[in-house]
C-alpha cells in the first residue's frame, strides 16, 4: 500500500505546521511554544486525552480505537527540540530566533506524527490504544528518560514503542532499519591535568601539562587500535584541548574533553576502564596529576527483533520491498530513544530525506516531500499492529 490518500491531501496543512515549528525553534527543555502548539492541535483533533508537562515540557496524546478489546497499547514518539546553530538555508521560513535552528529535522518529526494523530483520531480504524509522544530535549538533554521518569510507560500501559528519524542521503520514499544495535552509546569525558607552570625557556623547571596532554591524546587512540577486537566498534575522540595563554609561559593546567561511542555494553565498560588507566598512568609518568570526569550518556539504541521485522514490513507496504534497506550499518551517533527501547520492545527506523545537507549542518532542511510518507508509516503501523477483527 503506498502513501495514504487522506494524508497526501493533508500534506499542505502538515507542511504549514512543520514550517511554523521551523521558524520558531526551541532548545532542550525550553520547548514551551512548540509544546503548547502540539497540545492545542491534538485537542483540536479530538483525541481522547492530552497530557502536558511530562519530562518538563513533553506532551502525550491518547487515541482509542473504535474497539479496545485487544487491550494493547502502542507508543509512537517524535522529538521537538532544535539546536544552537545559526541557520544558513535562506529559506522563507528560516529560523526567526538568532543562533537556533531545526538542524536535525525534529520539526518534521513532530509534524508527521501530528498528521498521523489527526488521521487516527478521524478514522479510529484500530483495536486498542495509541499514545503519541512528543518529547523535548533529545539533543543532549535525555528528554526521553525524563518522560519515562515522569511515568510515561506506567501512566499509559504502553506495550511497544516506535521511533523514526529522517536520513539525509537516502532517497525520499525509502527506509532503512536493522535488528540489534542501531545507534551508539554516547559517553563523554573531561580530563584536567595539573602540572607546574613556568617560563617557556626553562621547561626543565616545569611539569608541562601540554606535553602530558599530547601524550594522552595519542594514547587514547590505542583503545580502539590495541585494546578492542577489530570487529567491534569504538570511537574515541578528543574534541577540546585548552591550555595556556601566552607564547612564553608553560601553563599550570590543561583540559581535555571528548566523547566515546560504542555499540556493546562490554566494550563500553572496557573503554571507560582503559581511558582512566591510560590517563592516570601517563600523568603520573610526567609528574602531573589528572582529574577525570567520565559521564555516561545515552545507552546504545537497540532494536528488538520481532518489532524490527514488523516495522520493516510496514515500511515495505509504504515504499515497496526493494526500497527498504536492512543492510545498513549501525550509526555512531546517539539517540535518546534508546531509553524507551530499554523500557519496552520496539524499533527505530530511518526515512530518506533526499540529497539534503547533513544533520546538524547550518544548511540542513527537512524535506517536506517526506511528510506523507512518514505519516503514512505511522498510520499503517497502528492499523496493522492493532487490527480490528472482521
Amino acid at each position: 500500500m503506498p502513501v495514504i490518500n487522506r494524508l497526501a491531501d493533508l500534506s499542505d496543512e502538515i507542511t504549514a505546521w512543520r514550517r511554523d515549528f521551523h521558524e520558531n525553534p526551541e532548545l532542550l527543555y525550553d520547548t514551551v511554544r512548540t509544546s503548547e502548539k502540539v497540545a492545542g492541535l491534538l485537542t483540536s483533533f479530538g483525541v481522547d486525552e492530552v497530557a502536558t508537562g511530562l519530562g518538563k515540557t513533553g506532551v502525550v496524546g491518547v487515541i482509542r480505537g473504535r474497539r479496545t478489546d485487544s487491550g494493547k497499547c502502542i507508543g509512537l514518539r517524535a522529538d521537538m527540540d532544535a539546536l544552537p546553530i545559526k541557520e544558513a538555508t535562506g529559506k522563507p521560513y528560516a529560523s526567526k530566533i538568532p543562533g537556533k535552528m531545526h538542524a536535525c529535522g525534529h520539526d518534521g518529526h513532530t509534524a508527521m506524527l501530528l498528521g498521523a494523530a489527526k488521521y487516527l483520531a478521524e478514522t479510529r480504524n484500530f483495536d486498542g490504544t495509541v499514545v503519541v509522544i512528543f518529547q523535548p530535549a533529545e539533543e543532549g538533554g535525555a528528554g526521553a528518560k525524563a518522560m519515562i521518569d515522569d511515568g510515561l510507560m506506567t501512566r499509559w500501559p504502553i506495550d511497544e514503542v516506535y521511533g523514526l528519524h529522517n536520513f539525509p542521503g537516502l532517497p525520499v520514499g525509502e527506509f532503512a532499519i536493522r535488528k540489534g544495535p542501531m545507534m551508539a552509546a554516547t559517553d563523554t569525558f573531561e580530563i584536567t591535568i595539573s602540572g607546574r607552570g613556568g617560563h617557556a625557556a626553562k621547561p626543565h623547571d616545569t611539569i608541562d601539562p601540554i606535553a602530558t596532554g599530547s601524550q594522552i591524546v595519542s594514547a587514547l587512540q590505542t583503545i580502539a587500535s590495541r585494546n578492542t577486537d577489530p570487529l567491534q566498534s569504538v570511537v574515541v575522540s578528543v574534541t577540546v584541548f585548552e591550555a595556556g595563554s601566552a607564547f612564553n609561559v608553560i601553563p599550570q593546567t590543561a583540559t581535555l574533553r571528548g566523547t566515546i561511542r560504542t555499540l556493546d555494553a562490554g566494550i563500553r565498560a572496557l573503554a571507560e576502564k582503559r581511558l582512566k588507566a591510560l590517563v592516570t598512568s601517563i600523568a603520573e609518568g610526567f609528574g602531573a596529576v589528572a582529574d577525570i570526569q567520565f559521564n555516561r550518556g545515552y545507552p546504545v539504541t537497540v532494536n528488538h527483533d520481532a518489532q524490527t521485522d514488523f516495522a520493516r514490513s510496514i515500511a515495505e507496504e509504504i515504499a515497496g520491498q526493494e526500497r527498504v534497506r536492512t543492510d545498513i550499518n549501525p550509526m555512531m551517533g546517539g539517540e535518546d530513544f534508546s531509553y524507551m527501547l530499554e523500557e519496552r520492545p520496539g524499533a527505530f527506523i530511518f526515512a530518506g530525506n533526499g540529497q539534503s545537507a547533513g544533520l546538524h549542518h547550518p544548511e540542513y532542511d527537512f524535506n517536506d516531500d517526506l511528510i506523507p510518507v512518514g505519516s503514512s508509516y505511522w498510520v499503517r503501523l497502528i492499523e496493522k499492529g492493532l487490527p480490528v477483527a472482521d
